[in-house]
């Protein structure tokens, strides 16, 4: 594991990040305290598709007809 400054690591990060590539963690410390760990990005794993209605069925009756408490709360009380 590679543990440097961050005043070290302005100077040095293209061998940073090639060691990170390299599957080498790097952290970077601020006054002897690590701050931020370098790792190698995953590649490959792209967008990923989620589908929420996948195997959900809806019922078409639920959609028949009025509903009369909604239609007062569009319309307002009917005369």
């Amino acid at each position: 594991m590679v543990q440097v400054s961050v005043h070290e690591a302005k100077s040095q990060l293209s061998r940073l990040i090639d060691a990170a590539l390299a599957g080498e963690p790097v952290t970077i410390t601020r006054s002897g305290v690590p701050v931020v760990d370098m790792v190698r990005h995953a590649m490959g794993q792209g967008v990923v598709e989620i589908e929420p209605w996948k195997g959900f069925e809806v019922d078409p009756a639920v959609f028949d007809g009025t509903d009369d408490e909604v239609t007062v709360l569009f319309y307002g009380e009917s005369s």
